[in-house]
């Protein structure tokens, strides 16, 4: 059985997957994590047996959604970068950035458990979080958009900071100030 979790998904197996996982996202989003994984599975358009093959527990859903956003937000770096100016890609992944923290906000209780019982929901997110700041700023420094005396690591804490004061949905608008407040600082000249 170890070696089977190794293997690649077969590529039905893997849009099964990401269909849960997208299904999921909109009825944690929309209904709380209490919702029933029965409508998750019907919101996937697969069956129970399919979920709970993928994913044996709730827990376990929603650690795996909570690591998919993580890597979507990481993976949305260098598409941006390859998208737009280095500035506006960093501005753009910091809004990416705020989406993440208010998705997570919801799953924050869940996520403590999980470590509490000796699970490792976070694995390497702050290493790839901080990975992706680190070139979206390199990219900045490069072009000469932004300050080099402020690190990629300050950059983190500094959105970490918005994200404990904003995370909540309704404060979104106050983030977004937050955030341009800490862009503007960062830019050259300022």
């Amino acid at each position: 059985m170890a070696g089977s979790a190794q293997r690649p998904l077969r590529a039905d197996a893997r849009r099964n997957r990401d269909r849960i996982l997208a299904a999921a996202v909109r009825m944690f989003g929309e209904e709380g994590l209490d919702t029933h994984l029965e409508r998750i599975a019907k919101e996937a358009g697969v069956g129970s047996a399919t979920l709970y093959r993928n994913f044996a527990t709730r827990e376990a859903l929603i650690e795996a959604v909570y690591r998919n956003e993580v890597a979507q937000l990481c993976d949305a770096a260098p598409e941006l970068l390859q998208e737009e100016p280095p500035y506006e890609a960093l501005r753009a992944w910091t809004r990416l950035f705020l989406d993440y923290v208010t998705t997570k906000f919801g799953m924050a209780e869940v996520l403590r458990a999980i470590a509490a019982t000796g699970g490792n929901p976070y694995g390497h997110s702050r290493d790839m979080i901080q990975a992706a700041i680190t070139d979206l700023m390199g990219a900045c420094a490069a072009a000469g958009t932004i300050r080099t005396d402020i690190s990629p690591t300050d950059m983190g804490a500094a959105l970490e900071g918005i994200a404990l004061t904003s995370a909540n949905p309704e404060h979104r608008e106050r983030a977004e100030r937050l955030l341009d407040l800490t862009l503007d600082g960062l830019k050259a000249g300022s």
